[in-house]
């Protein structure tokens, strides 16, 4: 849960900057604002801003097409090839090509994360969420305090 006064700030500067925004700006500058904070940042800015998180379903990339159309191309390029470290498999996800040009980009990303970290039932009882009318489980605003 971030600092109150950090989700205060957040909303202030959402406040003075929202009438210059437009949908593209207004989402580069809350990922800007996430990112600078590191760790807990996206939910401080989702708490001062109200904005909505949506959630992809468990097992969504099956029903991405491109991501299934190059599953093919990609095991295809690593057949009989041992996949001996992260570099390697970056490598030869990375040189896919389909016969149409399609390309794939990957990058290993070697940023430690914390892992294990619980949230007490206290934490999240403190936490408003308005569930969206289409699947509520996955989609909803954190509401400001």
């Amino acid at each position: 849960m971030a600092d109150a006064r950090v989700v205060q700030w957040i909303g202030e500067k959402y406040e003075a900057l929202r009438g210059t925004f437009n949908e593209r700006t207004r989402r580069l500058w809350a990922a800007s604002e996430a990112r600078s904070l590191g760790h807990g940042g996206a939910a401080a800015v989702i708490a001062a801003t109200g904005m909505t998180v949506c959630h992809f379903p468990p097992g969504t990339s099956k029903w991405n097409k491109i991501e299934h159309r190059m599953f093919c191309h990609i095991t295809h390029n690593w057949r009989g090839r041992p996949l001996t470290s992260y570099a390697v498999i970056v490598q030869l996800i990375g040189g896919t090509t389909t016969t149409t040009g399609l390309q794939i980009r990957a990058e290993l990303d070697t940023r430690a994360f914390v892992t294990k970290e619980k949230v007490t039932p206290e934490q999240l009882n403190r936490v408003r969420l308005k569930p969206a009318a289409f699947h509520g489980e996955w989609n909803y605003t954190i509401v400001p305090t």
